[in-house]
């Protein structure tokens, strides 16, 4: 099958961005968490991304972004899915890779998807990762939310992005925990300050995302809103 439709397709079902990584591009995946040790037969990984609403923040409630965080995380995982329903009508295997289900990983001290969306959208050719540890898109910079579904089928790939982000730093300066002061971001520090259960309204929220907010790159290198 054309790369360019099996694109369509999930731009058919609502995705913003689609690309295709060979295989191959995953070499460097920690153990257990290669495509392949997910789908043994696995030729192809599809990353698709949704447009993320760039509004969500600008808001003093962490309510909205929170929302939409919920909602589009339902969509992705409802558009992998159908995707690969199609793809097996014409008799083409492909599995979905959850969109926010993590897996304690012991020896690196993490919370892993078993693929890694982020990792699947650079070598896809989406975008690529920032200092922050978010992809950044020349379309939409890091106002996006991934996707990723793993094909049997080998694909054209696309090809990769050079590097949008330029080290300015502000995202190291900006964080309340200082979760980013290593090459590796301090996941459990930055996990603990963000999401979490807020006491005065009895609900679960992201309350803090300024890494993403203060990239001069947030809304990507060829949205209008940049202009």
């Amino acid at each position: 099958m054309e790369s360019r439709k099996v694109k369509n397709m999930m731009f058919a079902l609502g995705a913003d961005l689609c690309g295709i990584a060979s295989v191959d591009r995953f070499s460097e995946a920690p153990k257990g968490y290669h495509p392949c040790d997910v789908l043994p037969e696995c030729k192809s990984v599809i990353s698709f991304a949704c447009r993320f609403p760039a509004g969500t923040i600008h808001c003093s409630s962490p309510v909205p972004y929170t929302r939409v965080r919920n909602s589009i995380t339902a969509k992705l995982d409802q558009m992998a899915l159908d995707f690969c329903i199609e793809m097996e009508k014409i008799g083409i295997v492909c599995v979905p890779i959850p969109v926010n289900e993590s897996q304690w990983d012991e020896t690196t001290g993490r919370w892993r998807s078993v693929v890694s969306l982020k990792h699947a959208a650079q070598a896809a050719g989406l975008g690529t990762i920032g200092r922050h540890s978010l992809v950044i898109t020349p379309e939409f910079g890091s106002m996006i939310w991934l996707g990723a579904v793993l094909c049997e089928q080998e694909l054209e790939p696309d090809e990769r992005k050079k590097s949008i982000c330029d080290l300015c730093g502000r995202c190291v300066e900006i964080c309340p925990v200082h979760a980013l002061e290593n090459s590796e971001m301090e996941q459990i520090a930055c996990w603990e300050y963000a999401f979490g259960d807020d006491q005065k309204t009895k609900s679960w929220n992201i309350h803090c995302h300024k890494c993403r907010d203060i990239c001069p790159y947030h809304l990507g290198t060829e949205n209008s809103w940049t202009e």
